[in-house]
């Protein structure tokens, strides 16, 4: 009986054993997973998100996201390019007054106030705020920089330009120098509402506002402190 009870205690002993090397085992291997799936986390954090994108052919390609701060340099200059030839131009049939309540959208709203002085100085200096309700405006642009990043989301590109003033007796028409540095900044939404009845103008500017930019400063272009 007493051989018995030790075969037995053997027996428990050896079943213990090895249910603890098992449980041992077994939590090597969850440790193992952890590990493995907490490094997999770790590299799909650190990749960037995907998207397709259809060409016009029809063909789908997968291209990486760009962060909502990035912009393309062609982005940035065909924005501003357009935006001060939109913001400068107009006719009898479309009033500067017009133009300037739709174009102004694509400025932040602290310095609205302070470029519509501005330009109401100019054309005082060059004496054409008299005759202005009757002239057209044009910008003609002559050489816009590439975009300089200055700091996250924001950019500074120079403008060389000339504004010209026509009237219905004078033709050739009368210029002022425009040279200006023109900063934009990313913003996260569009901050130009749809109207249920666009005109061109507005359309226009809409379609701008889409690239997500915003022109928040614009200093002389000798200016070394624009920032």
């Amino acid at each position: 009986m007493s051989l018995l009870n030790k075969k037995n205690q053997k027996i428990n002993i050896s079943i213990l054993a090895l249910f603890a090397v098992a449980s041992f085992g077994l939590n090597i291997i969850i440790l193992l997973l952890l590990i493995f799936h907490g490094s997999m986390l770790q590299r799909l954090n650190g990749a960037r998100p995907q998207s397709l994108v259809q060409l016009a052919d029809g063909r789908g390609i997968v291209v990486d996201t760009k962060p909502n701060l990035e912009r393309h340099q062609e982005t940035i200059r065909r924005f501003i390019g357009e935006a001060t030839t939109l913001m400068f131009t107009w006719s009898e049939k479309q009033s500067q007054e017009t133009v300037w309540q739709i174009t102004s959208q694509l400025l932040s709203g602290d310095i609205r106030q302070k470029v519509s002085t501005e330009i109401s100085q100019s054309l005082a200096r060059n004496n054409f705020n008299n005759s202005i309700r009757d002239a057209e405006g044009l910008l003609v642009i002559k050489h816009l920089s590439l975009p300089e990043q200055i700091g996250e989301g924001k950019w500074k590109v120079r403008i060389i330009a000339n504004r010209l003033f026509f009237t219905g007796y004078d033709k050739i028409g009368e210029s002022i120098p425009f040279k200006k540095q023109i900063l934009v900044r990313a913003i996260d939404t569009q901050t130009i509402a749809s109207p249920d009845a666009p005109t061109p103008l507005y359309s226009a500017v809409y379609k701008l506002g889409e690239t997500r930019l915003q022109i928040y400063k614009i200093c002389d272009i000798e200016d070394k402190s624009c920032l």
